[in-house]
């Protein structure tokens, strides 16, 4: 087969489709898609990684294209893996095949791998290519390159906001002041219908949601995924309740099968009863501030001990500011709505101490910009994921 940057990249994009559909079904391993591609340019194989499938993507597709893989290119969106896992290496089930060249978009940020494939792979006389749609396969598993080089979720802050930063009413006018997005019996949506949808799409790529009981107990939110994708396991939901404060009756309660995870600091063994009883679980932290608050550090690292690699944060302006203080947020998603809300005691964005200076501010990089209707979206980086 004649290659040329232009084939290459049109099987490197189908690959990196493919790894897309292991979105909510490959965690906490990464999303990985596999094609292979004969001497005549014609796919023979091809193959997407699930956790529960436990194969990995490059061994379905060498399965499928069988004696065609002989002299074949392997096009993938990661680097293949050269070390004993809950699988043998892929790079030597590679080599066996008689793959001629493998083609991927990025080397594996797991510190087992790390360049130690594609080595195996040129040891073995097999061509190497890496680098095209890079920014794409690394925002597909930035989740896991987080988490298996740190061992804490990526943690990205989601908010709705109208264009001067407000994400809800005074609270004399809503029922909700802290919920976002998501309006009160009178204070009403925020965001359009297509930016909300959005949200569930933005749940669906996550292991975990999290707010505070604040929330809870304006806004009664359900905190499930909505978006009719299938998942491997439900999307957890992480309340930060300092005192057990949530209500029995609330709907995230009433929903629970295991999926409910409660982290207080000052717990009343009475209340904590009463919530186990519920099928909730409740776990203790240590706190960061004078009136008990969990410390979100902690958190972060409790919910990688649990393999959770991705974490949204959808709490009030409360939680948000403890979020950003702690250092714990790796992206931001801020959705914004053409209204203004104005005067005083409209809920901002976060509301805590403040940074003192400019200097000091959280600063977004690598930014990109979305359309959802009248709306648009705010995505960025406060730290980068691969680093």
């Amino acid at each position: 087969m004649t290659t040329s940057r232009q084939t290459d990249e049109a099987f490197l994009r189908r690959a990196v489709e493919l790894a897309g559909e292991g979105v909510g079904l490959a965690s906490p391993n990464p999303c990985v898609g596999a094609v292979i591609v004969d001497a005549n340019g014609a796919i023979v194989g091809s193959g997407c990684h699930t956790y529960d499938g436990i194969k990995h993507a490059e061994i379905l597709a060498l399965e499928q294209a069988g004696d065609k893989a002989r002299d074949a290119t392997l096009y993938l969106n990661l680097e293949p893996c050269s070390h004993q896992g809950r699988t043998g290496p892929c790079a030597d089930a590679i080599i066996a095949a008689g793959i001629r060249r493998v083609v991927a978009c990025t080397l594996d940020p797991n510190p087992a791998v790390g360049g130690r494939g594609f080595e195996r792979l040129r040891a073995a006389g097999v061509a190497v290519a890496s680098g095209l749609l890079e920014p794409e396969a690394k925002r597909l598993n930035e989740g896991f390159a987080r988490y298996i080089r740190h061992k804490v979720p990526l943690v990205t802050l989601k908010a709705a906001m109208t264009l001067d930063g407000k994400i809800a009413p005074p609270a004399n006018e809503s029922q909700n002041p802290t919920a976002l997005g998501a309006g009160g019996a009178t204070g009403g949506y925020i965001t359009s219908e297509p930016a909300r949808a959005h949200v569930q799409e933005l749940r669906h790529a996550h292991d975990a949601i999290l707010v505070g009981v604040g929330t809870i107990i304006a806004d009664d939110p359900l905190l499930t995924d909505r978006s009719g994708h299938a998942r491997r396991r439900p999307l957890l939901r992480v309340i930060v309740d300092s005192h057990l404060r949530l209500p029995l009756e609330s709907r995230v309660v009433g929903t629970a099968k295991d999926d409910v995870l409660v982290l207080c600091s000052l717990a009343e063994e009475k209340k904590k009863k009463r919530l186990l009883q519920h099928g909730i679980r409740v776990e203790q932290v240590s706190y960061a501030t004078a009136d008990g608050r969990p410390d979100m550090a902690q958190v972060a690292r409790r919910l990688g001990e649990m393999e959770i690699t991705s974490l949204l944060i959808e709490g009030g302006a409360l939680v948000n500011w403890a979020a950003l203080a702690s250092g714990i947020v790796d992206k931001v998603f801020l959705y914004y709505a053409p209204k203004i809300l104005a005067g005083t005691g409209s809920v901002p964005f976060a509301a805590g101490a403040g940074f003192r200076h400019m200097s000091d501010a959280a600063h977004v990089k690598s930014i990109r910009l979305h359309r959802f209707g009248e709306d648009f979206a705010v995505e960025g980086y406060l730290r980068d994921p691969w680093e």
